[in-house]
């Protein structure tokens, strides 16, 4: 059974984020560099629709393909 959409959205940010909220992470970009800031919020934006565009299998397809790399290079 494939995870959820949300399971794997939450897999995806930890491994970007580590245990960051990602929108504490776009108010730490901002305060570093406004430009930067709101470069990073659409980041997210974005971010957050390729979540929802994307079926659940290859969300799954995607986070075994990371999980690999990392635990290649571990």
């Amino acid at each position: 059974m494939p995870l959820s959409k949300d399971e794997s959205r939450q897999l995806i940010e930890r491994l970007i984020f580590a245990d960051d909220p990602s929108d504490e992470w776009v108010q730490d970009v901002w305060g570093m560099s406004p430009t930067l800031g709101d470069t990073a919020a659409k980041l997210l934006e974005v971010f957050g629709d390729l979540i929802e565009l994307c079926s659940e299998d290859q969300l799954e397809i995607l986070l075994q393909s990371y999980y690999q790399d990392q635990l290649g290079q571990s």
